[in-house]
């Protein structure tokens, strides 16, 4: 039952197709349906992969600190319409192969963490790993974007195992504090609900993720105080 909702779901409506890509291109895409099904359900394999490496990262250091640097880990599969989107924009013809080779960001973790020394904390254990590889690297705490949005991205490479193969699966993994990951949430709200070209909301905006930020910095501070005494 879950697997026939699974391709249910992934079901390209032709419709939305043929408004991007015209009458042309869709018996192309619908030939690359199941293609594109088996693709996706390698990414959702490599985002349990990926999970499972964090989950035991926080597990050990719960055994060996008594502490927790994950608060929440959280993944997401980038829909069929927002790949096509994307494709799109690129100039990029649809295909399962194009999908994998070209687009980085179709499997999708975030790890919300307390303080943000664990961010740079669990990124240099999840590097460490022998299996794993860095394909691309964004600080944009350290380089925050102009709208004052923080976070860590990384592009990494995980090996998953099909029963006659190894394949390497890319993943998107977006490490962020608790104070980031609410202030992002809040601001796409905002921002795409109030609309994009009000200077004096996104002043605010930005404004709210310095203080933000100098939250997270005064938290940790006050934990290191905490460890030292």
């Amino acid at each position: 039952m879950e697997n026939k909702q699974e391709k249910k779901e992934l079901i390209l409506d032709e419709s939305f197709v043929q408004n991007l890509f015209g009458n042309d291109a869709m018996e192309l895409i619908m030939e690359e349906g199941e293609a594109f099904h088996e693709l996706m359900a390698y990414y959702k394999c490599a985002i349990m992969e990926v999970e499972t490496k964090f989950h035991v990262l926080n597990t050990e250091f719960s055994l060996k600190y008594d502490r927790n640097p994950i608060e929440t880990i959280k993944s997401r599969l980038k829909s069929p319409e927002s790949i096509i989107e994307k494709l799109q924009r690129k100039g990029i013809p649809f295909s399962a192969e194009k999908i994998e080779r070209e687009l980085n960001d179709i499997a999708g973790v975030r790890v919300i963490c307390a303080f943000p020394e664990d961010i740079y904390l669990l990124s240099e254990c999840l590097l460490k790993q022998d299996d794993i590889r860095l394909v691309e690297k964004k600080d944009y705490i350290q380089n925050p974007k102009p709208n004052g949005y923080r976070s860590l991205h990384l592009i990494v490479q995980t090996p998953i195992y099909l029963h006659d193969q190894k394949r390497m699966m890319k993943v998107e993994v977006q490490l962020r504090t608790i104070a980031m990951d609410f202030w992002a949430s809040l601001e796409h709200r905002i921002y795409y609900k109030k609309g994009q070209n009000d200077k004096e909301l996104r002043e605010e905006l930005r404004q709210c993720a310095e203080i933000s930020a100098n939250l997270d910095l005064r938290m940790q501070a006050i934990r290191s105080q905490m460890d030292e005494e």
